[in-house]
């Protein structure tokens, strides 16, 4: 029997084996890292758009009570917002991620928005809405 050829073909099958574990293992990383830094992209854009919402508001003291309710409905809406779209990129078998108090919003536009499919663009709608018809 001779086995004289196993050897190089041997050390072939595993410079190929290695070579592909490296690489898959490269672009599994590379994707991971370019998913979160997207989603702290958004996270940050998302609150800089808050943030400059929050400056526009007035100071006029006989407006403090609807800029007061104006700024928390938007955080709350933005919590919402960024609560659907981290369910919506998440492969977890249990997506429960936590919004700010969600008992003022109208128990219809809950369920409405519970039935729907896409939900982060409902919300959009919902901020877009808010900002234009405020008046503070």
């Amino acid at each position: 029997l001779n086995l004289g050829g196993v050897d190089a073909i041997w050390s072939g099958y595993t410079f190929v084996l290695g070579f592909l574990i490296v690489f898959r293992n490269n672009q599994a990383y590379s994707r991971f890292w370019e998913g979160a830094t997207l989603l702290q992209q958004v996270r940050g854009e998302w609150f800089n758009a808050v943030s400059s919402l929050f400056a526009f508001c007035s100071n006029d003291p006989q407006l403090n009570r609807e800029v007061e309710a104006f700024q928390h409905l938007l955080v709350r809406l933005m919590s919402l917002l960024y609560g659907l779209a981290c369910t919506q990129v998440s492969e977890m078998e249990s997506n429960t991620f936590e919004f700010l108090k969600l008992d003022d919003f109208d128990p219809e536009s809950l369920k409405f928005l519970d039935g729907c499919q896409y939900k982060c663009e409902i919300v959009t709608q919902w901020v877009q809405r808010l900002v234009v018809e405020a008046k503070v």
